[in-house]
């Protein structure tokens, strides 16, 4: 079972407020891991770490749903960015579906942790059938969340690949993997909180890894939010509705005196009556 944290001298838990731990590093200094109130506030954080990429047309964030979308939500509106979904499904240990032995993206994408693999001696007929059923989901998912609007091009494009932490990592690695396939210019993988030995590894496959603050030991990603609960289809439609930018209003520049004077001294339109 993982521990929950609990309220202790040196910590908040008000909701909205930045809730931290400490521990003490080799130099006596006390080191502060983040708690966030949940998935929303924590993409706030996140956001912070990430300005460089602020109103560059060139960005797009791509959120693993469900519970990395209102992390890349609030990230995309910092930084002025599109928001898409990019689903990734986790293949999960049959009997324990929490532990990911992989994970499957589009473009036929499987990615296998092998060390969860080999040590369980999960044989490859049931790797087969756990990814053919997390694959009908995906499927199932793209649709429902993009609502008939066309998947984002991605070539040549800065992708903010965003979850809602970083724990074994094997959905982040099938997203980057799938998003080489579109041929993505430059992949970040971005989370609000994650392993340390996990975003280090992250190196080897994404271009740039941000980790707002990486735990020792991480315990669970759910850990480190105040509220962890499900992140529900409903939300993700809702917050990718909210992102979709709105066209541009047409503004008319507004008459000046000259031309009110003109247009009453013409007469009324063709077509129409006075009265």
């Amino acid at each position: 079972m993982v521990p929950v944290p609990q309220p202790s001298h040196g910590m908040w838990s008000q909701a909205g407020e930045k809730t931290s731990t400490g521990k003490t590093d080799a130099r006596g200094l006390k080191v502060m891991a983040i708690i966030f109130s949940d998935r929303r506030e924590a993409g706030r954080q996140l956001a912070g770490e990430l300005v460089r990429f602020a109103g560059r047309d060139d960005v797009i964030v791509l959120a693993l749903p469900r519970g990395g979308v209102p992390v890349g939500y609030e990230v995309a509106q910092a930084l002025k960015a599109p928001l898409d979904v990019f689903v990734v499904r986790k293949l999960g240990v049959p009997g324990h579906e929490e532990l990911a032995m992989g994970a499957i993206a589009p473009s036929g994408v499987r990615v296998l942790n092998d060390e969860i693999v080999n040590g369980l001696a999960i044989p490859p007929h049931v790797i087969d059938a756990v990814a053919a059923k997390e694959e009908k989901e995906l499927l199932r998912r793209e649709h429902l969340y993009r609502d008939g609007r066309p998947p984002p091009q991605l070539n040549g494009r800065t992708i903010i690949l965003v979850d809602d932490g970083l724990a074994t990592g094997s959905t982040m690695r099938a997203g980057i993997k799938a998003l080489r396939k579109n041929h993505a210019a430059h992949i970040v993988a971005a989370v609000p909180v994650g392993s340390p030995d996990t975003c280090d590894a992250m190196r080897a496959d994404a271009d740039e890894v941000v980790c707002a603050t990486t735990p020792e030991p991480l315990l669970g990603v759910g850990r480190w939010y105040v509220d962890f609960s499900q992140t529900s289809d409903e939300e993700v439609r809702a917050l990718l509705a909210r992102s979709v930018p709105k066209p541009a209003a047409s503004h008319k520049p507004a008459a000046s005196e000259e031309e009110l004077a003109g247009r009453a001294s013409a007469g009324p339109a063709p077509g129409t009556r006075s009265t």
